[in-house]
């Protein structure tokens, strides 16, 4: 190696172990990591903007860049009828956030050996070895069903694209039965798992993408492989580790006080909706997809975990090869190419795909996006969102308690990327 090559090689090295000896989540001055203070107003305004208009109760938003804490903000309140003021330890449920923790832990089953993407899911869930396909309707309004071209990988799986729907965001024949037979109203992952195993595929494996119970799926994937309860498996796996202190399947009764109350749309404005009564009680069927409770300051910790290469303050849950494999798309060019899939504010297409349970940008540009490439995301049907910047180092979190469904609440998780990225001047900082 020639020695100017092995001088800028070391400053690299050099800078980079800088980096990771202070993740110390540590609050730092804007400036100090390329952020300008003034910029940075842009976005307390636009977020308090919700809470003063009422779209809104209350927020909780973290931002941080090179495992330094730049803003940790509260708007508004936990819960209005009681005028609760929002905490930074404010407890939501995270709804569809829990996806990527399931993610995390089946890729630590992946580096013990335990499963490869082209593995049948029917390999470790004999349930599903017979499953058919929807193929339309005769006329007589039946549906036709077919074999499966190939059976439904694990890969597909925690893709999306294994041919499983959920019911809730379609009206085919398919989304219908789910309706009727509401796998996840099932009392446990078992009794989930036979009755979506009478259902059939609403699209040929691969073929597709659409948003789904896939990771409820696999939750049962992982009580199988590892012989523990999911709820088990996620604690001592990976909550316990990361310092995840408030987060989980329940919450205590001593920590009732913090939890965010869920708001909808209703008349004249937001109305609330009653607190689970079990929220106490460790559910039966420990929903994969979107069951957790977790506080702005614990996802961050996992967050950063994924932005160090599976790594935080010592403890690693995966290497950096598998990190990378979480967050690289798996879709086909035909299922991205069409830009007729998606969910919510995400639409598959060129540019936009989706690894193993977080959705990708793969080219943020062609997107007219300034995010970096490679940012990886998703958020939770109560708004609750996060997105993860590799190439900028860069990571927000941001908590709401206010159902997508009901409409009436802007993009804020795009907005928070339009405004983050105006406030960082100094981005080799």
């Amino acid at each position: 190696m020639r020695p100017r090559s092995s001088l800028i090689l070391a400053a690299m090295i050099i800078a980079t172990g800088a980096h990771a000896q202070t993740r110390d989540f540590a609050q730092v001055k804007p400036e100090s990591v390329g952020f300008s203070a003034e910029r940075l107003q842009r976005i307390d305004d636009a977020m308090q903007a919700t809470i003063d208009s009422k779209t809104l109760a209350g927020m909780v938003t973290v931002l941080a860049r090179h495992g330094k804490i730049v803003e940790f903000k509260t708007y508004g309140q936990q819960d209005i009828a009681s005028a609760t003021p929002m905490q930074k330890d404010s407890i939501f449920r995270i709804y569809s956030m829990t996806k990527p923790t399931i993610g995390v832990a089946m890729m630590m089953l992946y580096e013990e050996g335990k499963w490869r993407p082209s593995d049948p899911i029917a390999k470790f869930i004999p349930e599903l070895a017979d499953v058919q396909v929807y193929a339309g309707t005769d006329g007589d309004g039946k549906m036709i069903l077919e074999k499966p071209k190939h059976a439904p990988t694990i890969g597909e799986l925690m893709s999306h694209n294994a041919g499983f729907t959920y019911g809730l965001f379609g009206n085919t024949p398919v989304d219908n039965l789910y309706k009727k037979t509401n796998p996840l109203d099932g009392k446990s992952l078992k009794e989930f798992i036979d009755r979506l195993a009478a259902l059939p595929l609403l699209y040929q494996p691969g073929e597709g993408w659409v948003y789904s119970v896939s990771v409820d799926v696999q939750g049962l994937l992982i009580e199988r492989m590892s012989g523990k309860a999911l709820p088990e498996f996620m604690q001592q796996r990976v909550f316990g580790p990361l310092g995840m202190k408030d987060t989980g399947f329940s919450v205590p009764q001593e920590k009732l006080n913090r939890v965010a109350t869920i708001y909808n749309t209703g008349p004249g404005g937001i109305v609330p909706l009653p607190r689970d009564p079990h929220i106490t009680q460790t559910p039966g069927l420990a929903s994969g997809g979107g069951g957790l409770y977790s506080t702005a300051a614990d996802y961050l910790r996992f967050t950063q975990m994924l932005l160090n290469n599976g790594e935080l303050n010592g403890v690693r849950l995966l290497a950096p090869s598998s990190v990378q494999l979480m967050r690289t798309n798996h879709l086909p060019e035909q299922v991205t190419s069409k830009g007729t899939f998606g969910i919510g504010y995400y639409k598959m297409q060129p540019g936009f795909g989706f690894g193993y349970d977080v959705a990708v940008f793969e080219d943020p540009i062609r997107l007219g996006s300034t995010t970096g490439q490679g940012s990886f995301l998703w958020d939770g049907v109560a708004g609750t969102w996060f997105w993860v910047d590799p190439t900028n180092d860069v990571i927000f979190i941001g908590m709401i308690q206010r159902l997508l469904l009901g409409g009436g609440v802007p993009n804020l998780e795009d907005l928070s990327r339009s405004l983050v990225y105006q406030a960082l001047v100094d981005p080799k900082r």
